[in-house]
Parts: structure tokens; sequence; C-alpha cells
């Protein structure tokens, strides 16, 4: 069992590597399509609400729109309002903090 998780290992970090030279390899030889490159920029973005949407929807694997969503709400207005990324975390806490 030790040698099979030692060889899965070093398969997933082989694989990580050649993904990442790839990218490299290709720098110069091949151009992405206009519309591949207009998308990137949305990729943090999309990445970050499939992480936080969860924890401000579900609670224990039911949907409920309990304090967490609240205090989510708040933190987006805040964020889109003043851009701001320390106000935007404080005032989340803060929302929780009175939400609970």
């Amino acid at each position: 069992m030790n040698g099979e998780l030692w060889l899965l290992f070093g398969a997933a970090g082989l694989l990580t590597f050649l993904i990442r030279l790839s990218f490299i390899a290709a720098e110069g030889r091949y151009r992405a399509p206009a519309w591949f490159v207009a998308a990137l920029p949305f990729v943090p973005i999309a990445a970050l609400s499939a992480l936080v949407a969860p924890e401000l929807f579900l609670a224990a694997g039911e949907l409920r729109l309990g304090p967490r969503f609240w205090a989510g709400l708040v933190a987006i207005a805040v964020a889109a309002w003043q851009r701001n990324t320390l106000l935007t975390i404080g005032s989340g806490f803060l929302a929780l903090w009175l939400f609970s």
C-alpha cells in the first residue's frame, strides 16, 4: 500500500510538471484564439465563486439562507461599492457577527 501511494504521488507530480512545461515549451509557437484570450480574465472570479458559493448557501449539506448568506451579500455590496479588500473582509466579518 505504501509503495502504491508513493507511486501515485510521483505520477501526479510528474503529470503536473508536464502540464506546466507544455505551456513554457509552447511559448511563441502557439497563438490562442481571440475568444479564449478574451475569456481568461474571467477565470479567477469563476474559480473564486465556485469556492465561496457553497459556503454561503449550504449549511450541513442543506440549502439555507442563514447568517453566512446575509454577511456574504453585505461583503459583496461593499466590494462593489468601495473596491477595497480590507474593508470588504471587515464588513463581512462584522455582518456575520451581527447576524449570528
